[in-house]
């Protein structure tokens, strides 16, 4: 089974929208806290929150909806 990462920091009621929306998509999901890591942050810091599909090095950056997640997470890459 794949797993998704979702980058973000605790304080960021993007990354919450995020979170609930893959927990309604059914998403099997890690969440990192790019706060504490210089290069996260560099990378990530201002696209935040951004779900990454490791096995296949794509990401999906933020604004996304439902719809927009399901079809992601069912890509082939």
């Amino acid at each position: 089974m794949r797993r998704w990462v979702l980058y973000g920091t605790a304080a960021c009621h993007l990354c919450e929208q995020a979170e609930a929306l893959l927990k309604q998509a059914g998403c099997d999901f890690d969440k990192i806290d790019i706060t504490a890591d210089a290069d996260l942050t560099a990378r990530y810091g201002v696209r935040i929150p951004v779900l990454v599909d490791r096995m296949q090095d794509r990401e999906l950056g933020w604004p996304f909806d439902l719809a927009t997640v399901r079809n992601f997470i069912d890509a082939e890459g």
